[in-house]
């Protein structure tokens, strides 16, 4: 409901842009100058905003539908100079031009900016990837040396994973890494990095966050996970591991690697 209303919100302050340059587009002509290039702002935007909410590899419709409308703003603009003796064969083929330009013109732009949110995120959860989490935690690494304030990594496998795919099939095994997705995000912060960097495999940036605080992440997201797998009979649970740090004193594969070998003595421990 909050997405839909943002999205609309979005569109209202993009037609608003329309029709602002519009205005100014009626008010110069004759002049010389042109605003006309000025309707691809909206379209750009417009794709832009699409393909960010929208999360989806399809073509967002918003880019198309302001497409339309530049379009029909732009022809209204440049008639109602010369209006009456504007042909009216004229309007109607510069609005279908104008509009199979800009629709395509947003397409491409919002297909430019898919790709390089998806390059950057897991397609099954819509999580970061571990490209995307190996830049945040740099940018922590940064952050925690200039105020000496220390920044925590959870590294989580889901045990038993692979028996649950072999004996109920691939769409239950999807089913739970989304599960587990979910449970991350919801015992975290907005601040914080999650992340799937493998099959089963998934990471937690929490910056700011010392080992006492830590401690208690990690026992929130065993109830949450408990619970849930419990609630769907699935005989699985998570192993983590974590690190605490200061600084940049450690590279990334160094701290990740901890962390991993921390996570596999847990898991070794409940075999």
């Amino acid at each position: 409901m909050a997405k839909q209303k943002n999205m609309f919100w979005s569109f209202v302050l993009v037609v608003a842009e329309i029709l602002f340059i519009t205005f100014w587009d009626y008010k110069v002509a004759g002049a010389y100058y042109s605003l006309d290039v000025l309707y691809c702002l909206p379209i750009i935007q417009a794709a832009r905003i699409g393909a960010i909410r929208s999360l989806r590899h399809s073509d967002t419709q918003m880019s198309a539908l302001v497409g339309v409308i530049s379009a029909v703003a732009w022809s209204i603009a440049e008639a109602a100079v010369v209006w009456p003796h504007y042909p009216l064969d004229a309007f109607t083929m510069n609005i279908f031009t104008r509009s199979v330009t800009f629709t395509v013109l947003g397409r491409v732009v919002a297909k430019l900016w898919k790709e390089r949110d998806f390059s950057r995120k897991d397609a099954l959860t819509g999580l970061a990837n571990r490209l995307e989490f190996a830049e945040r935690f740099e940018a922590e690494q940064l952050r925690s040396e200039r105020s000496s304030r220390p920044y925590s990594l959870l590294f989580i496998d889901i045990d038993q994973f692979k028996m649950l795919n072999d004996n109920l099939g691939h769409r239950v095994g999807d089913a739970a890494l989304k599960a587990v997705s979910g449970i991350l995000r919801d015992n975290s912060r907005s601040v914080d990095t999650v992340a799937r960097i493998g099959g089963d495999q998934f990471v937690l940036l929490f910056p700011e966050t010392d080992e006492y605080i830590c401690g208690i992440l990690v026992t929130r997201i065993q109830l949450a996970s408990e619970k849930k797998f419990q609630t769907e009979g699935w005989s699985i649970s998570l192993s983590i591991g974590h690190v605490t740090v200061t600084g940049i004193e450690r590279s990334f594969d160094e701290i990740l690697n901890e962390a991993d070998e921390k996570m596999y003595s847990i898991k070794k421990q409940k075999q």
